[in-house]
């Protein structure tokens, strides 16, 4: 199938049907299939099953694929979230898992229930004249709702990299993505000591957090899905794609939702008024949060750059993705260069 990365596998029927036996059983049958596109990792399909049921079929890359260190292990890992979610955050709409297996010619893959709603990306790129400030208040409220899910260690889990603290585990994080920009020969805007440099930098604001809150991490537009209801105004029906989740600072997710923005710029972001309304703990972005703000924005834009050759992207096929993460690290490194008004650099 064309447009596929280097980790999505192409499926063709037969093999969907294949995953449904091994999943609900050789008497159940596929009905009828479709890819869903907009993702650059999984290979994900809608199913329709003889039963009646509409499902999703999410197809982890091949079990020889390289990966970056952090996505190794991720089909278990969102199906550790489906789980844990339903248990402790109920109201939050995420798809019911129904089934997570593993085979070794097949890898790994996911059965979830079909959520209603279409992804943001997709309603934008509609060409409709909706109002989104609804389901993006709608899913702060959500992300509000996770965090209040506690862990008992930061970063990821399955042996990936984490601490017992969050600066440990911030620190492990970025020596993670470090380590595969050299697997993958991905040149960074500044050297691994530089980067390595800020956490300890920081050390006085990433320690100020003290409890290993239930991150998504990756809530861009593509990840919520939304329905129009009255007036054309789009609420949110579902949030997919929890493959990424983790423990940590609760700011963290306030990144990626307002991808290329700053949050601290953006306090009436409908976004950040449905957080701050539903959050158990006030949001407050003083020059603490703000510094450890910065940090998350570097962290996902040196992700978002270590990741594409593994995805097939390169330089000449997206020099447009390449110079702007480029300018965006090189604002993040300058913010996080400047002395703070209380002169707190060193670690304390």
């Amino acid at each position: 199938m064309e447009g596929l990365s280097r980790t999505q596998r192409p499926l063709d029927h037969g093999q969907v049907q294949w995953f449904v036996a091994s999943s609900f059983g050789a008497g159940h049958r596929v009905v009828d299939s479709e890819p869903i596109l907009g993702g650059g990792f999984a290979t994900v399909w809608r199913v329709a099953l003889d039963d009646g049921r509409e499902v999703v079929l999410k197809v982890s890359p091949p079990p020889d694929a390289p990966l970056l260190r952090y996505e190794q292990g991720i089909a278990g890992a969102e199906a550790r979230y489906f789980r844990l979610v339903a248990a402790r955050a109920p109201r939050v709409p995420v798809p019911p898992l129904l089934h997570h297996g593993k085979d070794p010619e097949h890898g790994e893959w996911l059965f979830t229930g079909l959520l209603p709603g279409r992804s943001l990306r997709a309603w934008a790129e509609s060409g409709q004249s909706l109002d989104d400030a609804p389901v993006r208040y709608d899913f702060g409220a959500a992300v509000a709702a996770l965090h209040t899910v506690t862990g008992d260690r930061y970063g990821y889990d399955g042996g990936r990299a984490s601490g017992a603290t969050w600066r440990e585990a911030f620190c492990a994080m970025l020596d993670a993505l470090l380590a595969d920009a050299v697997d993958w020969e991905v040149r960074l805007p500044a050297s691994p000591a530089q980067i390595r440099e800020l956490p300890e930098r920081y050390a006085w604001t990433l320690d100020q957090v003290r409890r290993p809150a239930l991150l998504h991490f990756d809530g861009w537009d593509g990840n919520v899905l939304a329905e129009p209801v009255t007036a054309g105004a789009l609420r949110l029906r579902g949030i997919v794609d929890g493959e990424r989740f983790l423990f940590g600072d609760p700011l963290m997710d306030l990144v990626s939702p307002l991808l290329y923005q700053r949050a601290e710029d953006n306090a009436d972001h409908p976004f950040l008024r449905g957080y701050r309304e539903a959050a158990v703990d006030p949001l407050v972005l003083d020059e603490a949060a703000r510094r450890r703000l910065s940090l998350y924005r570097l962290h996902l834009y040196l992700l978002m750059t270590v990741e594409m050759p593994s995805r097939g992207i390169t330089r000449e096929s997206r020099p447009d993705r390449f110079e702007r993460l480029a300018d965006l690290l090189d604002q993040e490194l300058l913010e996080l260069s400047v002395e703070t008004p209380s002169g707190r650099q060193a670690s304390g």
